[in-house]
């Protein structure tokens, strides 16, 4: 079936995290710089951070003037504390240990600025097999429709990026969807997490503001 890619498709879901006033964005492993570059039309300046060299060369021809890019491991060089407005992951998070991840990035925030990050849960059949079985359908059902958007000289807006083909790839992530809520919640007391429909999870958390 013709390939299509499940994070493009819900970048307009992440960008609708973002706060309304948006000064600064970390974007943590930005990969090819795609989504970095949609987030810098809602900031004023985007840093965005991944730990491969090659990656890093093809965002930094792809993204715009407000947008910094730079080859980081965030764990072991953490972002300043207190610096952004909102920290968005793509498919990063499950590379890490959650334990570990969370407190770095929701330190980089200002209070009241977002986290949010999407990324692959592990494979839960027993509790999701409906969501897996919709996704399945759903998945081929849209291939095919873009497909046929193509062959009519349409853009397929969620097509893959051979860019992409470099970016390391952890097909076996560590924690189900379940897990991953219940890590969130002790981490930091208040964060949601929702699975959605082709193979991610949102995991969203709102800094307290200082009073």
């Amino acid at each position: 079936m013709f390939p299509w890619d499940h994070n493009a498709y819900y970048h307009r879901l992440l960008l609708r995290q973002l706060p309304e006033v948006c000064d600064r964005v970390l974007d943590v492993g930005c990969g090819s710089g795609t989504f970095a570059a949609k987030a810098a039309e809602h900031a004023t300046h985007v840093d965005a951070l991944d730990r491969d060299p090659r990656t890093i060369d093809r965002a930094r021809r792809r993204v715009p003037n407000n947008v910094t890019c730079t080859v980081t491991d965030v764990l072991k060089s953490p972002p300043p504390p207190d610096t952004y407005d909102a920290v968005v992951a793509i498919s990063a998070l499950h590379h890490m240990d959650l334990t570990d991840a969370l407190p770095v990035l929701s330190d980089a925030l200002r209070p009241g600025g977002v986290l949010a990050a999407l990324a692959l849960p592990r494979q839960d059949l027993w509790r999701e097999w409906p969501i897996e079985l919709a996704a399945t359908a759903a998945h081929h059902i849209l291939g095919g429709f873009f497909l046929v958007r193509q062959s009519l000289g349409f853009r397929n807006p969620y097509a893959t990026d051979p860019a992409d083909d470099v970016m390391p790839v952890n097909l076996s992530p560590a924690l189900t969807t379940r897990e991953v809520a219940e890590t969130a919640a002790t981490v930091l007391p208040g964060a949601r997490v929702r699975r959605l429909l082709f193979w991610r999870y949102l995991l969203t958390w709102r800094k307290p503001r200082q009073f």
